[in-house]
């Protein structure tokens, strides 16, 4: 039943609508209680007014059961007044009344045609015990009760000392008799529709309430609708605004910081575009201009040409390296991009990187060391570590100062390796703090240009990063150096 349900709402998109669920809601929020209300109403009459006649008549009841006695009724019906009371009785409450003796014969029955007949009941025989028995049958419409038939203080208004003394004096006869409750289900069927009049009345009021609160409350919505409509169609550049709930502000500013988010990757997608430009083209005109100079030189000597040869291979070498950065940059971006994940042993990577970047160091005169608090081994993918360590290290070499240093410290907990790459160089400034993992982004242009760097590096250290779900810090004070903390699961935890 459920999946049909989702079937249907699925193939019918109305359904899905909030206002179709706010305008529902309260339809039945409104209908449900004035119904509630309706039938209980209802019923409590019912019981009360049952519960009324029956009180009423089982009272008239026993005092003509008190007169049975008095007149010997039970072995001679003769008596013209008994009978009369009788019959009144089952007239005035269009019912009927059987008088049965103590041997289950029926000596009286106002209907005149069970006289002289057996009866056998479990009622009858309850109330030859004293029990006194009703029953209310709603669907024939009567109340059927019995009614003992035993001297008691009817006749002398209190009981003999023989009876205090041997008990209840026993029952003689039964008086058996059913009342209509026609009167009752008329009264109940004028109140029902009068009811159901005002019920109807409430249901129309309350579904023009529906529909208009419902209408009225998913406005705002529609607002933020027709607002984002409005910015996918280039028709607004501002952020939006609808206040009016508190849900649509939080749906505005979630979608306006998106939107700021969109207009911060346009830009750097443009600026990339303008970078990568800059970048490629850069090396090509050196190597244009240094083969036209050689081109207008007749007769140029030899070591002319070898020296304007080196610096075209120079620019051929930085051009390459520019290739094959932003090759690793677009790898990198793809959301699907794969890991060879095995169980590495990083103090012996570091101690490779470092050993492998030894020579730079040397150029420069940095001290490099690399301290250990515990072996660690990692489930990481070598290459891409192997790659961010030796750029973050590289970079501190070759930002540093002369006669400087290189510390790189290996740590671990039980989730996470740390490596912090510190370093006694220039610093970062605090407003570049942001900026620096931006493509081809430089602290100092002019610096990086004559270490050629291009402004990837950082990058792709960020990008390989995180493909590890790790994380990367930065921390510095300019002139006097920084500090690279990254920190990557000892586990690694499939996407």
């Amino acid at each position: 039943m459920l999946n049909r349900l989702k079937a249907l709402f699925a193939k019918i998109p109305v359904l899905r609508s909030m206002k179709v669920y706010i305008f529902l809601v309260m339809l039945v929020i409104g209908i449900v209680p004035s119904y509630i209300t309706r039938v209980g109403i209802l019923q409590s009459y019912e019981e009360r007014a049952v519960s009324l006649r029956l009180t009423d008549t089982q009272t008239q009841f026993k005092i003509i059961a008190n007169h049975l006695l008095n007149n010997n009724y039970l072995r001679d019906t003769s008596s013209e007044a008994i009978n009369a009371e009788l019959e009144q009785m089952s007239n005035l409450y269009d019912g009927r009344v059987l008088i049965i003796n103590s041997n289950f014969r029926i000596v009286k029955d106002t209907y005149g045609i069970s006289e002289g007949k057996t009866i056998i009941s479990e009622e009858v025989i309850r109330c030859f015990k004293g029990e006194e028995v009703s029953n209310y049958d709603r669907k024939s419409g009567y109340i059927e009760m019995t009614i003992p038939i035993t001297e008691t203080i009817y006749q002398t208004g209190q009981a003999s000392d023989s009876q205090k003394e041997d008990g209840p004096a026993p029952v003689q006869g039964v008086m058996l008799a059913s009342v209509s409750t026609d009167n009752i289900e008329a009264t109940l069927e004028i109140l029902n529709r009068k009811a159901l009049i005002v019920e109807i009345v409430i249901s129309i009021f309350i579904f023009g309430i529906s529909m208009a609160f419902s209408t009225l409350l998913i406005h705002p919505f529609n607002k933020v609708t027709r607002a984002i409509n409005e910015v996918k169609d280039g028709f607004q550049e501002e952020p939006i605004s609808v206040k009016d709930y508190l849900e649509t502000e939080h749906i505005v500013d979630a979608f306006n910081q998106l939107l700021s988010r969109m207009k911060v990757i346009d830009d750097s997608r443009q600026e990339f575009v303008s970078n990568v430009s800059h970048e490629l083209k850069t090396p090509l005109t050196s190597m244009k201009v240094l083969a036209d100079s050689l081109m207008q030189q007749e007769g140029a000597p030899v070591e002319l040409y070898q020296e304007f040869m080196q610096d075209i291979g120079e620019e051929i070498e930085r051009e390459n390296k520019i290739i094959s950065d932003l090759l690793s940059l677009v790898k990198l971006d793809k959301t699907a991009a794969q890991l060879d994940i095995t169980a590495v042993d990083m103090n012996g990577l570091l101690e490779l990187v470092l050993k492998r970047l030894r020579p730079i160091a040397r150029q420069r005169d940095v001290e490099m060391v690399f301290e250990s608090i515990r072996p660690v081994t990692a489930e990481v993918d070598e290459v891409k570590v192997t790659q961010i360590f030796t750029n973050l290290v590289e970079n501190a070499i070759k930002y540093n100062k002369e006669h400087g240093w290189v510390k790189v410290l290996l740590d671990a907990d039980h989730q996470f390796f740390t490596v912090e790459i510190s370093d006694s160089g220039i610093g970062i400034p605090q407003e570049d703090y942001d900026h620096i993992f931006e493509r081809f982004y430089r602290v100092d242009k002019s610096h990086s240009r004559q270490i050629g760097g291009t402004g990837l590096g950082l990058s792709i250290t960020r990008g390989a990063i995180l493909l590890h779900r790790g994380s990367v810090k930065v921390s510095s004070v300019e002139g006097e150096g920084s500090c690279f903390t990254v920190k990557i699961p000892l586990i690694h935890v499939k996407q």
